[in-house]
């Protein structure tokens, strides 16, 4: 297949969402001194963070919560779980949350080689992100990726989520691409990979974890260095 349009999706693919987070988290847990609140264990407050997040972004892809509840209730859930009812503490922890997190620049491994690579290469590369827009645009802008993508199409661009399919014929609109020369690569096989099959677009799975495939993608690699072999 002659592919000419790169589709991307930014978190968990090319910039490391979890090791920012983490980041992001312990500078807060330092900041609002919450060891003095109960929460001795770091690492504890993060994984049930990562599970309260997880399930609520799962929630607001489906359409069952809005943005605001789940930016809020995530920290507050986590708070909840130290038994600190707090909502005030969560909604401004919630606040700096998003002013700290993309300044963060961690990618992954070989993430700026692989687009160099593909850019040396003349393909169009864009992204395709469920984010939230003013948060996506300035880590895309700290992390020096900026270079390396024509559109930035977001779910509240478009009024749509992946996997919805509207999301996607608004990026191919955007980037003045046609389906058949574009491919999908991102790591979320419900949000990426069942996305791009509803559009009817190939796709790349990216499986840093190593899981079992449960969305048959057209090509599955563990490391982005791989794309070389595909592109």
């Amino acid at each position: 297949m002659a592919y000419t349009d790169l589709f991307f999706d930014l978190d968990h693919t090319i910039w490391d969402f979890e090791l920012n987070s983490k980041e992001t988290l312990w500078d807060l847990h330092l900041k609002y001194e919450l060891e003095a609140k109960g929460i001795n264990d770091f690492d504890v407050f993060y994984s049930q963070y990562s599970v309260h997040n997880h399930r609520l972004w799962d929630r607001y892809t489906k359409g069952f919560i809005k943005q605001e509840e789940l930016r809020w209730k995530r920290i507050y859930l986590s708070l909840l779980d130290y038994k600190i009812a707090d909502e005030a503490l969560a909604k401004e922890m919630s606040h700096d949350y998003l002013d700290i997190l993309p300044n963060k620049k961690n990618l992954f491994p070989y993430t700026i080689e692989i687009l160099e690579y593909l850019k040396g290469k003349e393909y169009k590369m864009h992204l395709i992100t469920n984010g939230f827009e003013s948060v996506q645009f300035k880590k895309i802008k700290n992390s020096n990726l900026a270079d390396y993508f024509i559109e930035v199409i977001t779910s509240e661009a478009s009024n749509s989520l992946k996997p919805q399919k509207e999301i996607f014929e608004y990026a191919l609109k955007s980037a003045n691409a046609k389906v058949e020369n574009s491919i999908m690569i991102g790591d979320n096989e419900s949000a990426d990979i069942q996305g791009a099959i509803n559009a009817g677009m190939d796709s790349v799975f990216v499986n840093h974890l190593q899981v079992k495939p449960t969305v048959p993608a057209t090509y599955t690699i563990t490391h982005l260095k791989e794309l070389e072999n595909l592109l």
